[in-house]
């Protein structure tokens, strides 16, 4: 796409069973300017389903021209995925460039990703989206091997055919090193499991303010400012999977990952290429549903979110709902109910209740362990004080006497070396 900005109209069709059209079309204008394109109207129809080769039917396909005709033909953006056949025969009648809502969508995610790996998983998205739109002029389809007095040679390779296996060869060469990636985190995940660290995964509807909520988490727990996550209020500013360790009070530690933002029909080819960095919310002990409370259409989004956890095969691990940005709203916050929390990450009210949610939830099997520790052993003590909740400490004439709360796993590597009371 260009970088100017450019006039667009937006166009979608309404079927019997769309009860939510007129949000779907305010997001997809939402996603336009996201991609930096200024919408100049929209046009849309009723009918029961989108025409299998124009998307309209002939009639408003007349109407939409003369519309473009009228604008000095801007280019159309679409609130569907359209097929092959629909993106040639619309661009044949209408003579712009046609824009769908996958191709959007992955426009923005590739203006927005950063680090190597979401580079390769937008471009592995976008070659998959791209492999069956893939078209030969007439001019290029008989291109042949070639060779002199060589008889009944055959055929050579069409240029469409060159493109496939070209846009076949580069997705096995992106998942190839996205898999070598993939192993990678596998292994840090691994690392934390033996450590006993707990993990949290925050997930949500795009822009409802993840990065936010991690960036609140870690000034509360005196985290350094240069652990803080990119957050900013547009659609996709996250597109990486990235996890801080965060210390609550009494020494208990875990790890928050951020995740890129979930969006109403998410492209089937993003969450395939995005499947490897998402596998860490399906190994998350906790998840924090962060939901723009604000929004009017906030059940819907989180309603996508479930089924995109569910595809994701995470929808079997507990959820806490953060109602967050409730300061925008006239609800009051912050207020604790059974499985949610009104709070505000902007103005940094209900991060209390949080901290608490998690310790109840992550830490409710720690137990008080009393011990006695030699003076020999020392590092012991050291160890006990940095990783666990000390209640009580006094020297006595055979060493350090601990009350700890933690884990019975953390005593496990010292049972021989302290005496347990």
């Amino acid at each position: 796409m260009r970088t100017e900005w450019t006039k667009v109209l937006l166009a979608g069709v309404q079927t019997g069973n769309q009860q939510q059209f007129d949000y779907a079309m305010e997001e997809l204008a939402q996603l336009a300017y996201a991609c930096e394109l200024e919408t100049s109207g929209q046009f849309s129809q009723k009918t029961a389903r989108p025409h299998p080769s124009t998307y309209f039917g002939s009639g408003k396909l007349e109407e939409l021209r003369a519309l473009l005709a009228a604008h000095d033909y801007p280019d159309v953006v679409f609130n569907d995925e359209l097929s092959p056949s629909q993106i040639r025969n619309l661009e044949s009648a209408l003579q712009c460039r046609i824009i769908d809502r996958t191709m959007l969508i992955l426009e923005i995610f590739s203006r927005r990703a950063k680090t190597r790996e979401a580079q390769l998983q937008v471009e592995v998205a976008r070659l998959q989206y791209m492999l069956p739109r893939l078209v030969g002029s007439r001019q290029s389809l008989g291109r042949q091997g070639g060779g002199s007095g060589l008889k009944n040679r055959g055929a050579g390779e069409t240029k469409l055919e060159l493109d496939r296996r070209r846009a076949l060869e580069r997705i096995a060469t992106l998942s190839a090193e996205l898999e070598k990636l993939a192993e990678r985190r596998h292994l840090l995940r691994k690392q934390r499991r033996h450590n006993e660290v707990p993990v949290v995964c925050l997930v949500g509807y795009t822009n409802a303010g993840k990065s936010s909520m991690m960036n609140a988490l870690l000034k509360l727990c005196d985290q350094a400012d240069s652990k803080q996550v990119f957050a900013h209020d547009m659609l996709f500013a996250t597109l990486e999977t990235r996890s801080r360790g965060i210390q609550l009070p009494g020494n208990r530690s875990l790890v928050v990952t951020d995740t890129v933002g979930f969006v109403d029909r998410l492209p089937h080819h993003l969450v395939k290429a995005f499947r490897s960095t998402l596998e860490e919310v399906a190994e998350a002990d906790l998840l924090l549903h962060v939901v723009d409370v604000a929004n009017p259409d906030h059940e819907r989004h989180i309603q996508v979110t479930r089924d995109t956890l569910r595809e994701l095969g995470a929808d079997h691990i507990q959820e806490l709902l953060l109602y967050n940005k409730a300061d925008l709203t006239n609800e009051p916050y912050p207020r604790v109910e059974e499985e949610a929390i009104y709070l505000s990450a902007g103005k940094a009210a209900g991060l209390e209740e949080l901290t608490a949610a998690l310790e109840e939830r992550l830490f409710n099997h720690y137990a008080r362990h009393e011990l006695l520790v030699p003076y020999h052993n020392s590092h012991i003590v050291a160890y006990l004080q940095r990783r666990t909740e000390v209640a009580e400490l006094s020297y006595e004439e055979g060493g350090t006497r601990m009350v700890v709360l933690c884990d019975s796993a953390e005593l496990e590597r010292y049972k021989h070396e302290v005496q347990i009371l």
